[in-house]
């Protein structure tokens, strides 16, 4: 099998790897590097090619996916209500001056 075959992936894993692909792509990645940029996560969170074999059905970890955003960043409990109390004491002392 030649380099950058993808026989080797289950449809999931192509569906996945265009809808990462367009999401780059979005953002103004160029349409070359969208794609390998989407292999790679692919392979990353599936450990490579999945259709049928010995030993290719592991779980995905989706520890690429839980990268993005802010939501997994938010902090503890103690450090939300901090911040909140930081911003009250902020917001009335501009609020006198």
């Amino acid at each position: 099998m030649p380099r950058g075959d993808k026989d080797a992936y289950t449809d999931k894993q192509k569906r996945k790897a265009e809808h990462i692909e367009k999401g780059y792509e979005a953002r103004g990645v160029p349409k070359k590097q969208a794609e390998a940029r989407a292999w790679a996560t692919v392979n990353k969170e599936s450990g490579g090619g999945n259709a049928s074999g010995s030993g290719r059905g592991k779980p995905d970890t989706h520890a690429s996916s839980s990268r993005g955003g802010r939501a997994n960043r938010s902090g503890s409990a103690e450090q939300r209500s901090a911040a909140a109390r930081k911003g009250w004491v902020t917001r009335r002392k501009n609020q006198s001056a």
